[in-house]
């Protein structure tokens, strides 16, 4: 026997040491559910859960400090106009000079107005759409409460315990202890996951019904209160046939004098003419100013320079309007028949006859007399309406392909967040950093906070780019063209926000393991609960931060600076408001929620910070809706139905994945228990569809009908019908005695109303209505 050395025994010893950490580290990965990284070219990197905490308090930081700030900027009076833009809409600015101290002491009176505020003056003022939106955000509060009360004290615990083994300080933690993975392969505690489960979905279903049902009589009412909307009476028709010798005017007057001769009242042509529209934008606006200037000489003079000639605004003087000027038109009877385009805005006597005119075909070529529902006289789009209807199946192709090559393009930024959460792709990627990285809060940091960060910078480019491709898509409405854009904003949010994330990266390395599709709930089964992490952070940083710079508004407030100091504008109402970003802000809200659903059972760690963030949302866009975004136009709650398919593929996602896991730990019983409650959600959906979905696509006949025979028999009729002339008029100053004098008397109705302080009078529901006018006599 040949003697060892001493150098000899520790080679030896220190190799079996290595093999047998290589073994136990493997055994660890293998019993979590997860398959060994070796061959796959993926890195192992451990959660910490100390790096997300200092994600958490960055965040919290944030929140907090522009929180204070917001307090703050909004009782300056310079910022009246960022903060108040809604109010200032509606209202005149009346004096409200606060004491210097109080106005740099921050104070949470807004947070108490906004949640004192009841849901029928957020209807006057912000209109259905915003009531449904804000509904989003209690449906989520109340679903998550329930989803953390069991999950926390239910599922997490299990999660923690599942397995025998020494467990580390809490903070210094594996995040991946307090997900599923943590569970032992054929475990009866899964039982209780699957319960969890089960209360989760019976009790978001419920919740969708009553919310369905809910939403759907507020829509019937809105429908029903509106009985002087110009809309119900007006259809649109596109795809006139030309006919040589005979104008578009000519053409359907004829049609529609035959075959609606007993309802057909009138009809607006839509005319080619976008410069005269932009004259017509400009002279509203200088109005405007103009009307602001002579209101300020009776108040006192003003000391605001122009820019130009130096002189003060007092030295502008408003025209009057004479009468014979109203009977001038800027367009001959021969030039508006060469701007005609192939569309008409067709006015019926009753709002039945219109909805039957709409919904009928017209002709037996389908692409020629397309008739529908005209938009609100604020919800039309002008400029679209002479795009050829042939083109728009083509506009519509195009706006496809180009998203979709967009959502393909967009993995590159979605690969370099993922590569930022490896450390050793990190490391390898870049040398120079691994000095830097061996800190431990530059290592949290990097791995807890940046790759949240760098993904939502590359997101704030997604909202406009999805605007613009729907209006490309050439829709007659501009809330169509922002639902659309919603839609687009949250598919793409779904694709590369959540499946992009997991599939970069560990399950592209783990396809060559598939060999059926129905493998595909299983390796999202193994791959989420790393993923937890992740989205936790997201949560963190696209949730509370931006609900901190949605209120700040802070590119709102660069544009005042720079027009107060830089400009020299001191015309508060010069200042246009926004609308609301229903397109931005629902997809966000809907993305949570399936973030929320996915990781109830596998990472319940998520579920508080989730419902921190829709408390927190449900404030701060009940404070923006009463004081900041203007009600220009609204779809009559249509974004519901949106928020109701989006909750119903999250729960039917959520069951899936669950379905994956219960079959990789091998617990028979809870992969049969599930199975049943996929197949009653899927009814559950069925059936909501069919009692609901119609009421949000058709009015109701029944209602139009009451509500004709209402206004008939109240002598109504007439004073709507002579309203239609002047509500759809593409150019006011074509049409003087019907438009003109309406325009202007909105503008002088709007200039009386006062607003003695901002901060403590609320705006009641017959505030927040827009200022009708009288109707005119059309010209006969």
């Amino acid at each position: 026997m040949v003697p060892l050395s001493v150098q000899s025994v520790f080679r030896i010893t220190d190799g079996k040491l290595k093999k047998r950490q290589q073994d136990i580290t493997n055994l660890y990965v293998l019993n979590l559910g997860y398959e060994s990284p070796k061959g796959l070219g993926i890195e192992w990197t451990e959660m910490n859960l100390s790096a997300f905490l200092t994600s958490a308090g960055i965040n919290s930081a944030i929140c907090v400090v522009l929180l204070l700030l917001y307090s703050i900027l909004r009782k300056q009076p310079g910022n009246v106009n960022v903060y108040f833009g809604q109010r200032l809409a509606r209202l005149r600015l009346g004096n409200h000079d606060p004491s210097l101290i109080d106005r740099f002491v921050p104070s949470a009176s807004w947070i108490l107005k906004a949640w004192k505020t009841s849901e029928e003056e957020i209807l006057a003022i912000g209109g259905l759409d915003a009531v449904v939106f804000l509904r989003t955000l209690v449906f989520s509060i109340r679903i998550f409460s329930v989803a953390a009360i069991i999950c926390t004290f239910l599922v997490l615990p299990l999660n923690y315990f599942g397995r025998e083994m020494q467990h580390r300080h809490i903070p210094s933690e594996s995040l991946e202890v307090f997900t599923i993975g943590n569970v032992k392969e054929g475990s009866t505690w899964l039982g209780v996951h699957c319960f969890a489960l089960y209360v989760i979905s019976c009790f978001a279903c419920v919740l969708l019904y009553f919310e369905y049902k809910s939403i759907a009589t507020m829509r019937v009412a809105h429908v029903t209160g509106s009985h002087s909307n110009p809309s119900n009476f007006t259809v649109l028709v596109r795809a006139i046939p030309r006919t040589s010798g005979e104008s578009y005017s000519d053409l359907v007057t004829q049609f529609f004098s035959n075959y609606y001769a007993s309802s057909y009242l009138s009809h607006q042509m839509v005319y080619r003419s976008r410069t005269v529209q932009r004259l017509v934008s400009n002279a509203e606006k200088m109005y405007k100013m103009l009307k602001f200037s002579s209101t300020q000489q009776q108040y006192g003079s003003s000391f605001m320079r122009c820019g130009l000639c130096g002189g003060t605004a007092n030295s502008f003087k408003t025209v009057s309007r004479q009468p014979e000027n109203a009977e001038r038109s800027d367009f001959g009877d021969s030039d508006l028949r060469e701007k005609e385009c192939a569309a008409a805005l067709v006015f019926f006597r009753t709002r039945y006859a219109a909805f039957v005119a709409s919904q009928a075909l017209q002709s037996p070529n389908p692409m020629l007399w397309v008739t529908e529902l005209a938009p609100e006289p604020h919800d039309l789009c002008w400029k679209n309406l002479c795009i050829p209807y042939k083109l728009l199946w083509i506009r519509k192709i195009a706006s496809l392909l180009a998203f979709i090559v967009f959502m393909f393009f967009f993995l590159a930024p979605v690969s370099l967040v993922t590569g930022l959460a490896s450390l050793d792709k990190l490391q390898n990627t870049f040398p120079f950093m691994r000095r830097i990285l061996k800190r431990k809060f530059m290592n949290q940091l990097v791995t807890g906070y940046l790759p949240s960060v760098i993904l939502i910078l590359f997101l704030y480019i997604v909202p406009p780019l999805m605007m613009l491709f729907s209006a490309v898509e050439g829709y007659m409405s501009r809330s169509g063209r922002k639902r659309s854009a919603c839609l687009k904003v949250l598919y793409f949010y779904i694709w590369n926000v959540f499946f992009a994330n997991i599939l970069v990266g560990s399950v592209i390395a783990r396809l060559s393991t598939l060999s059926s599709p129905k493998d595909v709930p299983s390796l999202l089964a193994k791959v989420l609960p790393q993923k937890a992490f992740f989205f936790m952070t997201y949560v963190l940083t696209s949730g509370w931060a931006s609900l901190a710079c949605e209120v700040v508004q802070p590119f709102s407030l660069l544009c005042n600076l720079f027009r107060r100091f830089i400009f020299r504008n001191k015309d508060v109402l010069s200042f246009s408001a926004m609308s609301f970003p229903f397109h931005t802000e629902i997809p966000r809200v809907l993305l949570f929620g399936l973030l929320g659903f996915t990781f109830s059972i596998l990472a319940p760690l998520i579920l508080p910070f989730l419902l921190v963030y829709f408390c927190l949302a449900y404030l701060v866009y009940r404070n923006q809706i009463l004081n900041v975004y203007v009600t220009r136009y609204q779809s009559g709650g249509l974004y519901w139905p949106i928020v109701h398919s989006a909750t119903i593929f999250s729960l039917l996602l959520t069951q899936i994945i669950a379905l994956g896991v219960f079959g990789i730990k091998k617990s028979p019983v809870a992969s049969s228990f599930t199975i049943p409650l996929i197949i009653c959600t899927l009814f559950f959906n069925m059936y909501c569809r069919q009692r609901f979905l119609l009421i949000f696509k058709n009015n109701v006949v029944q209602i139009l009908i009451e509500m004709d025979r209402q206004d008939e028999q109240g002598g109504k009729l007439e004073g709507i019908h002579e309203q239609l002339y002047s509500a759809y008029c593409q150019f006011p100053s074509t049409s003087p005695t019907l438009c003109t004098d309406v325009s202007l008397n909105e503008h002088e109705n709007g200039a009386d109303d006062k607003l003695q302080d901002l901060e403590g009078n609320k705006p009641g529901p017959d505030e927040a209505s827009s200022s009708g006018s009288s109707p005119s006599k059309p010209e006969k």
